[in-house]
């Protein structure tokens, strides 16, 4: 049997606030398995922001064991963290933190170039991944040129650009209308499984997470 992707066990994280402790992560144990496509349904303020900063090793504060690629990564240095990261991980937000002054198609390439690869290989696998997503015609608009829906779409064309292992999706069609919300999910379903790629994808929405592999709900700190 194949090594999960990410494995947590006895993950838990707590903050003070006015004095009180509040936990919000309570002793998670959670395996994603290659190409599984796993959702965490939680309404908000349940903790699923929380465990996804997390899993993406994008800061501390937590105890429990978190297993990347079978690398125990619990207590790693910020380099190997940032290793991990760029070598496993693909990251797609609420809204699309695309850069502003590069086109749609620069936004897909620049990620490529910080682990090494050509221009020109970056630009064509760009171009493939916009494509797909119906973007063709849209490679050199700026962020601000598009509509949220196709924002959003480039959002998951950058976080595919690599080639992850994992993506982690935090309600990555939440700001989207129900209609272009779908078609995004859709294609970003597409995508995810043609690639091979697992993810795991935040969401309050229980007809997303109908259309996943696996659901595991997040309530009072545990997975349900």
């Amino acid at each position: 049997m194949s090594e999960p992707i990410v494995s947590l066990k006895g993950l838990a994280r707590s903050f003070e606030q006015g004095g009180e402790v509040i936990e919000v992560l309570r002793g998670v144990d959670l395996d994603v398995m290659p190409g599984e496509i796993v959702a965490l349904l939680g309404p908000s303020g349940s903790g699923k922001s929380t465990m996804l900063q997390a899993v993406g090793l994008l800061e501390g504060g937590f105890s429990g064991t978190i297993r990347m690629a079978g690398v125990d990564a619990s207590n790693v240095d910020a380099a190997t963290r940032t290793q991990l990261r760029r070598d496993h991980l693909g990251f797609i937000y609420q809204f699309h933190h695309l850069l502003p002054d590069f086109t749609a198609l620069e936004n897909v390439v620049i990620p490529q170039l910080l682990i090494g690869k050509a221009r020109p290989e970056a630009q064509v696998r760009a171009s493939d991944l916009l494509g797909a997503l119906g973007l063709g015609h849209r490679l050199t608009h700026r962020p601000s040129q598009l509509s949220g829906g196709e924002q959003q779409r480039v959002a998951v064309a950058r976080a595919l650009a690599n080639s992850p292992k994992l993506v982690l999706a935090d309600e990555p069609t939440g700001n989207l209308d129900e209609k272009t919300s779908d078609k995004v999910f859709d294609q970003f379903l597409e995508l995810v499984r043609g690639h091979g790629s697992a993810a795991l994808v935040a969401t309050h929405n229980e007809r997303l997470a109908a259309r996943m592999d696996r659901v595991v709900r997040l309530h009072e700190g545990h997975l349900e």
